[in-house]
């Protein structure tokens, strides 16, 4: 049977954990993993290797996000890392690659992978410079608020988004129904959970996991994307039309790039807790013509580490910065702005 070894990738010369077949292990902060990070709780995560199928499943334990490559497992939930992948102890820091000592599995691995990348190009190309739909007549469709109910943990042979919601992006901005727009470089989609009454996604077709990833060459790409999500904004059929914002969260819970365009009114069913508003209201919500703009002073995005804590803060009305008890009220309060 194959031995699989959790490896640590930066600059810490600690031994390669083993991880025996089908046995449960917990690891954060602690000598086993030389970390010392207080963000990284001691039980931060719990791993167990499946040798024979060459994968291991993470659950995140810690209250700090545990990200897989750039997407956040979310404490409770499951998600699995294969080789070639890489798992973040603790806030997108201490990076892992998992490596069997049998070379079939990490062959199987990389052939998964070309065949995925292959996959992932020719349902790209076929999406290439098709007209668009009219954004009214278009069925909602995937973001930042996971579904109810949890999805199973995926095996090691489900596709390349592995089965969990953070990855449903991938999955929606290929379904032709969904689409609002298209062009040879993105595509629209409508927001299934949408925080407000219009509220549109723009996604690059190249994969781009996060804010992270971008590098200066993606400046043309993103100013593209704002002109779209003007495009959108123009063709809004409402006589009175809202103000709209156009931005990126600073540490989305949806893998892939995506830029929201979504009205000021925030009149929406979905919109129901303090981290939803503040996601929106607060500067956890980052312009687009500033996210451009760090880029090419930059080279690179940077988010600040404390990002997160935004969303806790108190409920503010955007308009006249008036706290607000619940979000009941605070809708109650949004109505007094419309109707001036």
């Amino acid at each position: 049977m194959p031995v699989c070894l959790l490896v640590r990738d930066d600059d810490s010369h600690h031994k390669p954990i083993q991880l025996h077949h089908q046995q449960a292990v917990t690891l954060g902060r602690g000598p086993e993993t030389t970390i010392k990070d207080k963000k990284c709780s001691r039980e931060q995560v719990e791993l167990r290797a499946d040798c024979n199928r060459g994968f291991i499943s993470v659950k995140q334990l810690g209250t700090n996000p545990t990200n897989v490559d750039n997407v956040v497992v979310g404490k409770g939930n499951q998600v699995t890392i294969k080789p070639g992948q890489r798992l973040y102890m603790v806030n997108q820091m201490y990076p892992y690659t998992v490596k069997f000592t049998e070379e079939t599995f990490t062959a199987r691995s990389a052939a998964e992978g070309s065949k995925a990348s292959k996959r992932s190009h020719r349902m790209s190309a076929e999406g290439n410079g098709e007209k668009t739909k009219s954004p009214a007549d278009t069925t909602s469709t995937s973001d930042c608020s996971p579904p109810a109910k949890k999805t199973p943990p995926p095996g090691p042979d489900k596709p390349e988004f592995n089965g969990h919601w953070s990855q449903g992006l991938k999955v929606s901005m290929q379904d032709p129904k969904m689409q609002v727009y298209k062009d040879d470089r993105v595509v629209v989609i409508k927001d299934k959970y949408p925080k407000a009454r219009y509220h549109w996604l723009v996604l690059p077709w190249d994969s781009i996991s996060s804010l992270k990833a971008l590098r200066p060459d993606h400046v043309d790409l993103l100013e593209h994307m704002q002109r779209v999500g003007d495009q959108m904004v123009q063709q809004c059929r409402d006589a009175h039309k809202p103000h709209f914002r156009m931005g990126y969260h600073a540490i989305p819970s949806m893998s892939h790039v995506h830029l929201h365009v979504i009205s000021q009114d925030f009149d929406s069913p979905c919109l129901k807790n303090k981290k939803h508003w503040n996601s929106f209201t607060t500067d956890y919500f980052v312009e687009s013509q500033d996210v451009v703009a760090m880029l090419e002073r930059d080279g690179q995005v940077t988010v600040k580490e404390a990002a997160s804590e935004l969303l806790k803060l108190p409920l503010r009305c955007h308009e006249c910065r008036k706290e607000q008890p619940t979000i009941p009220k605070l809708k109650e309060h949004l109505k007094t702005h419309q109707s001036v």
